[in-house]
């Protein structure tokens, strides 16, 4: 049961590199900064990075901070870890940026609530202030840094001559600042390496705190291992998922992408500094919802950004319904709760 335990979450890691590949480096693909091929170069080392050497105190928290008491055993860890990784990988193929981390908590309660383990709901209700907090501050953030990179002379250039900028604004040809276009492509490959770092730290415990909580690795170890996975799927499974948030949700120039990258990045890194986490994809959306508001309401594409919002409400839903459903059934195939709550 170990070793499924392990294969589980080595997959559910690969399925979550793949997830974000465009929440991290969409936009610098999107704005030709990089080709595809160049953007999951760059993505999947600094995810391992990440991964390695700053989730420990995120491994933790999913690890031991979720459940009173004991927790779930192995075999509940398996029920778990095995219905995120299966709602994930659903997402993925429907390409819908969702939360994976809300789906592993809230299939972490499910299960929890079936094998009769206490649920820690104050630390629940943490979690919940930092999902709805992030992606509000993320809308202020985007807006402020687009408005201040708007204010340097050869920034705005760049903006106003590119034909992917916000609709009403007419492409200026000629006037564009080569140097100043280059500096934006750079810091947007700067900014899109940054949030790869950011996804591993905040996101491989989603795969590999169980491997924590099971006392199978320790963090540094564990984010090592999910590390490798989260690379894995950036590099073989991460394409598809590439250009959907930067294309479909926003219309961006350069200046938006790396203000609303960066905004993503420090978010996210904040709340895993105290050893929390919250969701890439919620980030960004606020970010660049923000840097839309501050070219014009036209800019935000309110059709994807209403699917986006359904996918976020599912994935939660979906995830403490199976993950209790399934507890239930092993309970009662097993004639008591023994079987998956630890002891």
């Amino acid at each position: 049961m170990t070793g499924l335990l392990v294969v589980l979450a080595i997959g559910f890691a690969f399925s979550m590199g793949a997830h974000y590949t465009g929440a991290c480096m969409g936009m610098p693909h999107a704005l030709g900064a990089l080709s595809a091929r160049r953007s999951l170069l760059v993505m999947a080392p600094f995810t391992l990075l990440g991964a390695t050497f700053a989730s420990h105190g995120v491994e933790h928290t999913v690890g031991h901070g979720l459940l009173a008491g004991g927790g779930l055993s192995v075999a509940g860890l398996v029920v778990v870890v095995g219905v995120a990784f299966g709602l994930t990988s659903a997402f993925n193929a429907l390409r819908i940026p969702t939360s994976t981390i809300q789906i592993l908590v809230f299939s972490v309660v499910g299960a929890g609530l079936a094998a009769g383990t206490g649920v820690q709901w104050g630390h629940i209700e943490e979690l919940a202030v930092i999902w709805a907090a992030a992606p509000l501050a993320a809308i202020g953030l985007g807006y402020a840094f687009t408005r201040l990179l708007d204010v340097v002379p050869g920034v705005r250039l760049e903006a106003a001559g590119e034909a992917t900028g916000p609709p009403g604004r007419e492409a200026a040809p000629g006037r564009t600042s080569s140097s100043a276009g280059a500096r934006l492509a750079t810091a947007l490959v700067a900014v899109g390496a940054l949030a790869s770092f950011t996804m591993g730290s905040n996101d491989v415990a989603n795969a590999t705190g169980s491997l924590v909580g099971a006392h199978v690795l320790g963090p540094l170890a564990a984010g090592f291992v999910g590390g490798l996975g989260l690379a894995a799927g950036v590099l073989t499974w991460g394409r598809p998922l590439l250009r959907r948030v930067a294309f479909d949700l926003v219309t961006v120039d350069r200046p938006m992408a790396t203000a609303a990258q960066l905004v993503q990045a420090a978010v996210v890194l904040s709340a895993v500094g105290f050893g929390l986490f919250t969701s890439m994809n919620q980030a960004l959306v606020g970010a660049m919802a923000g840097a839309g508001f501050a070219r014009g309401r036209r800019s935000v594409h309110v059709a994807t950004l209403v699917g986006i919002l359904e996918g976020w409400v599912a994935g939660p839903g979906a995830g403490v319904a199976l993950a209790y459903v399934i507890t239930r059934l092993a309970v009662a195939v097993a004639g008591g709760h023994h079987l998956l709550a630890a002891t």
